[in-house]
C-alpha cells in the first residue's frame, strides 16, 4: 500500500467500513492498522526483520523486494532456498504467504513451487491477463494453499474470482479509490453466495392451526420488496418467506424482519440449514430475492412468541423432473406474512389451492444441517 500514512489510513478506514477481510501493509504500519479496528493484517517483511516486529502481524508475507518481484534471482530448487529456510528458523513455522509477480513462465512455476511453504500465494499480474492465473489455480486446486490474485478494480476482481470452475480464493486490491473498494467487496460477496435456484410449487392445502411458537428473525440489514429467507418444514424444499418490507394498512413496514415461521422449521443460512429455534444474535443468515440472488445478513434479534398458526402444503416437481414431492411450511396466521408468488408476494390469509409460490429444492438429505447422500423421509 503506497503513499503517506494519512493516504493509507483513509483507504484502510474505507475498507473497514465496507467489510474487507484484511489489509496488506509494510511491517512498520502494522501497529497503526491495529489501532483503527479489528481486522486481519498482513505485513510485507524482509528476511532480516526482528521477530518482535513481524510477530504483530496476523500474516507474514515474503517475496516483495526479493525473489517474488525479481529483486533477487529465483533459486533453482525452492525446497533448498536459504531464504525460506532462514525465515522458517526465524519464525519457527511456515511462511504465511508468498508474494510473486508473474513476470514470465519461471515466475508462474515459482508460485506453484513455493506453495508448499505457505498458506497463501499472492500472484500479481505483469503484462498478462488470465492464462497464468488459470494455470496456477489448476495446479494448486488440490493443495491446502489459497490463491490470492492481485487486481486493480471490480471487473478484474470478478474475472479472478470466476476463473476456471474454482476461481481465485480471494483478491488483493490495489487502488486509491474508496468507492472501488466498496465495489470489489460487493463482487466478493456475490461470488461467495452465488445464485440459488428457485422453482414454483403449487399450493395444495391451506389450513388454520391452533396456537404455537413462531420466530421473527430481525436482522442488522434492511431488505427490499422481493427479498426474504428460505424456510420450510422439510429440508428438501424451502419456501421463500417474504420480508416485512412492504407497507401495510395493519402495521408499519419492518424491512429488517422476516416473520419466519414455527420454531421447528429449517432455515437456509449458507451451505447448511439451522432450526429457527437455534438462531442467536450475531449469527449469519441468508437473504434471498425472487431471482435467487443471495447475500448474508447478521441476526440482530430473534423473537419467539405464541401466535395462531397456518399450515401451507404444496406440491413441487422433483429436481430430475420425473415426479412430484409434497412439502409444507407452518407460518403465523396474519396478513403481513407472505410467500413469494409469480407476480407478487401473497399473504398467507389470501393463499388458496392452485397458487404458485417460490421454493428452493435440494437433492440431498441433511444431517445436523449438512447435506448428505442418504434416505431421509420428512412429512
Amino acid at each position: 500500500m503506497q503513499g503517506t500514512w494519512d493516504d493509507k489510513k483513509s483507504r484502510i478506514t474505507a475498507g473497514l467500513e465496507s467489510g474487507i477481510d484484511g489489509v496488506l501493509v509494510e511491517e512498520s504500519d502494522v501497529s497503526k492498522v491495529k489501532e483503527l479496528g479489528r481486522i486481519k493484517v498482513a505485513a510485507i517483511v524482509p528476511e532480516e526483520i526482528p521477530f518482535e516486529v513481524g510477530k504483530e502481524a496476523d500474516i507474514i508475507v515474503y517475496g516483495k523486494r526479493s525473489e517474488g518481484d525479481g529483486t533477487k534471482p529465483i533459486p533453482p530448487e525452492i525446497n533448498k532456498s536459504d531464504v525460506y529456510n532462514a525465515l522458517k528458523r526465524t519464525y519457527g513455522t511456515q511462511i504465511n504467504a508468498a508474494y510473486v509477480e508473474i513476470k514470465g513462465k519461471k515466475y508462474e512455476r515459482f508460485a506453484v513451487d513455493v506453495s508448499d511453504y505457505c498458506n497463501y500465494v499472492i500472484v500479481i499480474g505483469k503484462d498478462w491477463k488470465i492464462i497464468p492465473l488459470e494455470n496456477i489455480i489448476a495446479e494448486l486446486q488440490k493443495k491446502e494453499v489459497k490463491v490470492i490474485a492481485g487486481v486493480q478494480n471490480a471487473e478484474e476482481a470478478r474475472t479472478a474470482l470466476e476463473t476456471l470452475e474454482y476461481g481465485a480464493d480471494g483478491v488483493l486490491l490495489d487502488t486509491g479509490d474508496p468507492s472501488e473498494i466498496k465495489r470489489v467487496v460487493e463482487v466478493r460477496d456475490a461470488s461467495e453466495m452465488g445464485k440459488i435456484p428457485l422453482s414454483y410449487a403449487r399450493v395444495t392445502n391451506v389450513k388454520e392451526l391452533e396456537m404455537g411458537d413462531r420466530v421473527c428473525v430481525d436482522t442488522c440489514s434492511l431488505m427490499t420488496p422481493g427479498e426474504g429467507m428460505l424456510i420450510g418444514s422439510q429440508s428438501f424444499a424451502l419456501f421463500l418467506v417474504h420480508s416485512e418490507s412492504e407497507e401495510s394498512p395493519y402495521v408499519a413496514a419492518r424491512p429488517f424482519r422476516v416473520n419466519a415461521g414455527a420454531v421447528h422449521a429449517y432455515i437456509l443460512v449458507g451451505e447448511k440449514t439451522r432450526y429457527l429455534s437455534e438462531l442467536r444474535s450475531g449469527e449469519d443468515v441468508l437473504i434471498v430475492n425472487k431471482e435467487g440472488i443471495a447475500r448474508k445478513a447478521v441476526v440482530g434479534r430473534v423473537k419467539i412468541e405464541k401466535r395462531p398458526l397456518m399450515l401451507v402444503e404444496a406440491e413441487v416437481d422433483t429436481p430430475d423432473g420425473k415426479g412430484k414431492r409434497r412439502c409444507s411450511i407452518i407460518l403465523q396466521n396474519a396478513e403481513t406474512i407472505k410467500l413469494v408468488g409469480k407476480d407478487r408476494p401473497i399473504s398467507v390469509v389470501e393463499l388458496k389451492e392452485g397458487d404458485e409460490v417460490l421454493v428452493h429444492l435440494t437433492e440431498s438429505a441433511r444431517h445436523f444441517g449438512t447435506a448428505v447422500e442418504e434416505t431421509v423421509i420428512e412429512r
